[in-house]
């Protein structure tokens, strides 16, 4: 028999099951995603009400970090306490992870012509879905003139001056513009879950803000260690708001220039992500497993992939009991519209470099990205097909003759 709405009765096991199945299904990102989560949770095995289900979903869209992630990992929490939210997470995460990882390593072991052709055709992918993702989110988040000048201005700022650390100073500025200009913002409205007490809520805050201060203190100790690695994904899993494609330019900033992972590198697991189920997040698999040596890439695979979920995480868990008294605060509502259109041209510029720059140098190329965003845009395909797309387009047009 199932649940009724609100009971929490069930086993990690009985969770995990269910998350391992969606983290082998759900194509198509996080919007998709939360349309899976809907029907497997709130539908078909009633672990929730719709109503709950919807707080759950407007609270996580209020934090940085990767929203479905959040929104199953507080289900698994409310079904089977925390063995159920870890349980959750990890039958999610770890199909593409893997999958993730596992690119990892057969890329850097395979050469010649036809891997090269490959990999351009996964950075046209690259170019097709970031540009995508910009368009639907300045429709969203950019409605009005003032949303538009303060992405504008920040995307003018990263490509003026794309020195590491901008992005944080873009979006800073976003919150003061949101404060200044956009006044009469309102929050979107949910009924809020029970959650955890304030203690533990506000220990789970501490946490989150005492680990993104610690861990660069640590990263000193070994600049290009795992301590230094952990610190980098950390850093980006805390500032990611707007969508997992933000952590695109969040993530290459902190590594490319760093002489972590080359451009190339970095774009191509970018592209291959965009074929996989599950959550965004799990580039961070690829990444930490490039940038390790051979014997070490499980591990930083491992610890980059910790590092980039925790923070956003740790605050849904903190935000089920504080944000029905946070989001009170008058000013909330316009700082957070100014951060989330500062997000808008912070992806804006980073289409333009690395992405644009790096992955387009003939007509061809422009031609083949163009068709892959009107596939995305237009007509709604999967990302997976416009990932096989790009990548057949690359090949054929590679082969001699």
């Amino acid at each position: 028999m199932k649940d009724a709405p609100g009971v929490r009765t069930g086993s990690a096991a009985e969770v995990f099951r269910v998350a391992l199945k969606l983290g082998l299904t759900s194509f198509g990102g996080p919007i998709a995603h939360l349309g899976y989560f809907e029907r497997a949770y709130v539908q078909e095995r009633r672990w929730l009400s719709a109503a709950e289900f919807t707080g759950l979903v407007g609270l996580c869209q209020l934090l940085p970090g990767p929203t479905s992630s959040q929104v199953g990992f507080l289900v698994g929490l409310r079904r089977a306490g925390w063995p159920g939210a870890l349980a959750a997470w990890t039958g999610f995460t770890l199909p593409s992870a893997l999958l993730m990882y596992g690119f990892a390593v057969l890329a850097s072991r395979a050469q010649g012509p036809a891997m090269e052709a490959m990999v351009h055709g996964l950075m046209l992918t690259a170019v097709a879905v970031v540009a995508q993702a910009v368009w639907s989110m300045a429709r969203s988040l950019c409605p009005d003139w003032q949303r538009i000048v303060i992405a504008l201005l920040a995307a003018v700022l990263l490509l003026l001056h794309g020195s590491p650390g901008m992005q944080l100073a873009a979006m800073s500025a976003g919150a003061l513009g949101g404060w200044l200009l956009c006044r009469g913002v309102q929050l979107p409205g949910f009924t809020p879950v029970a959650g955890l007490n304030s203690a533990a809520a506000w220990m789970m805050v501490v946490l989150s803000c005492g680990l993104l201060l610690a861990l660069p203190a640590l990263a000193l100790l070994d600049p290009h260690g795992a301590l230094a690695l952990a610190s980098i994904f950390y850093r980006a899993g805390a500032l990611v708001f707007g969508g997992g494609h933000v952590v695109l330019p969040l993530l290459r900033d902190a590594l490319v220039p760093g002489g972590w992972v080359s451009d190339d590198t970095f774009l191509t697991g970018y592209g291959f992500a965009q074929g996989m189920p599950g959550p965004l997040f799990t580039f961070a698999a690829y990444l930490g497993a490039v940038s390790a040596s051979p014997h070490a890439s499980a591990l930083w695979a491992i610890i980059a992939l910790i590092a980039i979920f925790l923070p956003g995480l740790l605050l849904a868990s903190a935000g089920m009991s504080l944000w029905s008294r946070l989001a009170h605060a008058p000013a909330a509502p316009a700082i957070l519209a100014g951060i989330n259109a500062a997000v808008v041209g912070v992806l804006g510029a980073a289409l333009y470099n690395p992405v644009w720059t790096a992955g387009i140098s003939t007509s061809v190329d422009v031609a083949v990205a163009a068709a892959g965003f009107l596939l995305l845009q237009r007509w709604r395909i999967p990302p997976i097909l416009v990932v096989a797309l790009c990548v057949v387009a690359s090949v054929l047009t590679a082969a001699p003759g």
